[in-house]
């Protein structure tokens, strides 16, 4: 054999040795590093956030979901069902919004802005949210209640979305404002470092603390 076969040979076999070194590397040792030291420092967070109430379940600390009770607050719209559907009798598939089921997906319906869909959904949104708090008007409403976030997701709303929500919370709920007010602040997030970005509210830790307050449930953790 020359030296240009040799030459080659030793070429490719390094080139397979350094393949598979990284390959077991970053496909098998660092994930699972990765994984196992994320659950040691942060098991609540590797483990997904979730929220439980009475041993179970109810949702993710960081997953926006939809809220329908009077006395729970509403987020923004989620596209949490985004993955769901049902079939009529006629055999035709919707998803649980009622919009024609177009195959299964992750993330929002991302809508351009020109889009009639986008706003028909808002306006019918906007008319649903002014019914259940007849003490606003369409101005009152902040924007980002009425809009989803990119992924669809998102389990904040701003201050300002949930202070126009505690007079319905507070009658429907019977709780008093004080009470409400203080399950907003203990459920308020600050601005990162105290600096950037805005501070938020997170719906679902809200809607359980107004859940034990009312004693609909006794055990939560979030």
């Amino acid at each position: 054999m020359d030296a240009n076969k040799k030459a080659m040979l030793r070429n490719i076999r390094q080139a397979l040795v350094v393949t598979l070194v990284l390959l077991l590397l970053c496909g098998f040792v660092f994930p699972v590093l990765l994984s196992g030291l994320s659950g040691l420092l942060f098991p609540h967070q590797a483990g997904g956030s979730l929220v439980t109430a009475n041993g179970k379940a109810v949702g993710a600390k960081l997953v926006g979901q939809e809220f329908t009770e009077a006395y729970f607050m509403k987020g923004r719209p989620s596209a949490y069902h985004y993955n769901t559907y049902y079939t009529d009798e006629q055999g035709s598939r919707f998803y649980n919004d009622g919009s024609e089921f177009a195959g299964l997906g992750s993330g929002s319906n991302n809508y351009a802005p020109s889009n009639p869909a986008l706003t028909q959904r808002v306006e019918a949104d906007i008319e649903a949210f002014l019914e259940k708090n007849p003490g606003l008007t369409r101005e009152d409403i902040p924007t980002d209640l009425m809009t989803a976030s990119g992924s669809g997701l998102d389990p904040h709303i701003s201050p300002m979305s949930a202070e126009i929500q505690i007079p319905r919370i507070v009658e429907a709920s019977g709780l008093s404002e004080d009470v409400v007010r203080q399950i907003i602040a203990d459920n308020t997030n600050g601005k990162t470092l105290g600096v950037f970005g805005e501070e938020t509210v997170n719906v679902l830790g809200v809607n359980v603390d107004i859940a034990q307050a009312m004693g609909l449930v006794s055990d939560t953790t979030k």
